[in-house]
């Protein structure tokens, strides 16, 4: 990471709430049921940051703002980041101290529309991400990107109509046409109008 990269809020929910989490045992997943949910670890704040390609779930003293913990996430869906079996508001993160130590917690949100917006907010950053790496191998390797094909398919026509003048006054309704590979040129007779006429008499 830069030390001169942008960072950009995400998302911010005024409340959420930390547990302790039993160890997995086993790789079924993780089940909020398990977690006392009546007596959560600690509540704050949890904003969603990210910088460059690296997101960061900060959980903040609502009041002060201080750092509790923070969970980098590279990847959603992804280790950094499980959603429990259970229920639609309880996530497990990772949580990092900066020195190569990590733990897991549980987190877990009172509204599930809360939780649903913890869930975009992810989402939409790592489409983003995505977004940027096709663009820049496009930029990379401009020649391998699509290319618009104007040329005739073997048996392909077009037609064009073209209206023509007949002399003397006569009117053909049949259509010549002529194929020249791959065009087919239709032509329709008319008769000369009064003052057509007039002009070739003249001439």
């Amino acid at each position: 990471m830069e030390e001169g990269e942008y960072e950009s809020v995400l998302c911010v929910k005024p409340e959420v709430h930390v547990y302790r989490i039993p160890p997995r045992a086993t790789n079924r997943g993780y089940r909020a049921a398990e977690w006392q949910l009546d007596q959560p670890s600690w509540s704050g704040r949890l904003r969603i940051t990210a910088k460059g390609q690296v997101a960061y779930i900060k959980l903040e003293d609502r009041t002060s703002g201080e750092l509790f913990a923070q969970a980098p996430v590279d990847q959603f869906p992804g280790t950094a980041v499980e959603s429990v079996t259970d229920s639609s508001r309880y996530f497990v993160i990772r949580i990092e101290d900066g020195n190569g130590r990590r733990a897991f917690i549980g987190i877990g949100f009172g509204d599930r529309g809360d939780a649903f917006d913890f869930n975009v907010a992810l989402q939409d950053h790592f489409k983003w991400v995505k977004q940027q790496c096709e663009f820049a191998k496009q930029a990379q390797n401009p020649d391998q990107g699509p290319k618009l094909d104007l040329g005739f398919k073997e048996g392909q026509t077009i037609k064009l109509n073209i209206a023509l003048a007949s002399w003397p006054l006569r009117e053909n309704t049949g259509p010549i046409q002529w194929t020249g590979g791959a065009a087919i040129l239709s032509f329709t007779w008319r008769k000369l109008t009064f003052n057509e006429r007039q002009l070739c008499a003249r001439t």
